[in-house]
């Protein structure tokens, strides 16, 4: 295994201590492997059962894995019954405390473990923006939240300045988990040792302060802004934060107290292996001074086309929940349910505006993958059940036998869970899972 750098290993000798050799027999044993099951999907916790053991204790929905589990390899995840996220990487949300019907802003997403875990704490009502400068990456997170069924995502691609100057004071709450040298790695992934440099923790400490410049403008008077690492080195921990206080007085910090965590320290909560079972993690919770209501979005009345695509999807598909029937976007053929807090998103690079419902022909409509996973299944006008080596074929890509009676548009499930949209005709299932979604399970 690659040794840990000389020069880190002395800054952590200067923190800890006389529990630096705790420490360091901490880095060389397995990471604390983790999911997160969806609690807005009731058969979700069943299909997760097999690959978990006790509970996260600073997240009510997360779970450690049992040892040799490979949910990944499953249909469970496939179907969005969990995210796989390391146990401590939970704890940035945690501090967060999202509420129902609040605006949050995560500003460095990717590739969406904090962001499917702020969608879920929000439960439908609210605002998700997820922002990810790196195209490639942003396109994987708005997978993972399709994924995960978000109904009030949006996910943009920009720099947080420009984000900054379009959106100054609109939300509640904004998460900023910040790039950083990556030292909490060492554990879960040794080769990231060699990829260390002593001058790497000035550099991001650097970085890190121009975004979280940013993200100050983003929070609301009295709203409330989470900077988080995992890293261990103090300059881009708690360096970064007296920095930023003293270029920002209208902030102060706010102790919070986590299960199984502990208490913050001036806002400042440090995740160490050694004492918690989780990797490293560094998590900050400041509050801005003030209190004026949140920016008003007006309400939007649907086109008379959008319109009535929806009430032909309705009609034909499954009505939709409330949080996806409040607000439309055509984009080409293509019908999406945005938000109905989210901001003006003209100029920017949009990788989804919400959830995408379906795309339009000429004379017909096709429901959207993303509305699959984003509904209550028991609103599908027609479903289908099918057992664990079916569901495999559906996954692969397969066409599928199925009953005479059925016609039309059908929501495929495996053990109560969706898999994706099928069109039944003459006793055959066409697949319409999205070519890029499909994979071969043993």
């Amino acid at each position: 295994m690659t040794a840990l750098p000389i020069e880190f290993m002395r800054e952590i000798e200067e923190m800890l201590g006389d529990e630096a050799p705790a420490f360091f027999a901490s880095m060389e044993e397995g990471a604390a492997l983790a999911l997160r099951i969806h609690p807005g999907r009731p058969a979700a916790a069943a299909a997760a059962a097999e690959f978990v053991c006790e509970r996260v204790p600073w997240e009510p929905n997360g779970y450690y894995l049992r040892p040799g589990a490979r949910p990944g390899a499953s249909i469970a995840h496939a179907a969005g019954a969990f995210y796989l996220q390391e146990a401590s990487a939970m704890v940035s949300v945690a501090a967060l405390a999202p509420r129902p019907g609040e605006r949050i802003l995560d500003l460095c997403a990717a590739p969406g473990g904090k962001s499917t875990q702020i969608a879920a704490a929000l439960a439908g009502e609210g605002l998700l923006v997820s922002n990810e400068p790196e195209p490639a990456r942003a396109k994987v997170l708005a997978s993972n939240l399709e994924r995960m069924g978000a109904r009030n995502a949006a996910v943009v691609c920009s720099y947080p300045d420009a984000l900054a100057s379009r959106w100054p004071e609109f939300f509640d709450a904004v998460l900023c988990d910040a790039p950083c040298s990556g030292e909490g790695m060492f554990r879960r992934d040794p080769d990231s040792r060699a990829e260390w440099r002593s001058g790497s923790p000035a550099g991001c400490a650097k970085r890190q302060a121009e975004i979280l410049d940013r993200a100050a403008e983003l929070v609301r008077p009295g709203g409330r802004l989470v900077y988080s690492t995992c890293t261990f080195n103090r300059s881009e921990n708690e360096g970064s934060i007296a920095a930023f206080l003293a270029r920002h007085p209208e902030f102060e910090p706010e102790d919070f107290s986590l299960d199984g965590a502990g208490a913050s320290l001036d806002g400042m909560l440090r995740i160490w292996p050694q004492r918690v079972r989780g990797d490293g993690h560094f998590a900050a919770r400041l509050r801005k001074a003030g209190g004026a209501p949140p920016t008003v979005v007006p309400p939007e009345r649907p086109d008379r086309e959008s319109a009535a695509l929806v009430s032909r999807l309705e009609r034909e598909v499954a009505p939709l929940p409330e949080a996806l029937a409040r607000r439309f976007l055509r984009a080409g053929d293509l019908l999406w349910a945005v938000p109905a807090e989210c901001p003006d998103l003209k100029g920017l690079r949009v990788v989804a505006p919400g959830v995408q419902l379906l795309r339009a022909g000429r004379n017909y409509i096709e429901p959207a993958h993303a509305l699959a996973m984003a509904l209550d299944v028991d609103c599908a006008r027609q479903r289908m059940e099918l057992d664990a080596e079916q569901a495999k074929r559906f996954l692969a890509g397969e066409a599928l036998p199925c009953a005479e009676a059925l016609r039309g548009w059908t929501l495929v499930l495996w053990r109560g869970l969706a898999l994706g949209w099928g069109k039944a005709s003459g006793g055959q299932m066409k697949n319409h899972l999205p070519k890029g979604l499909r994979l071969r399970l043993h």
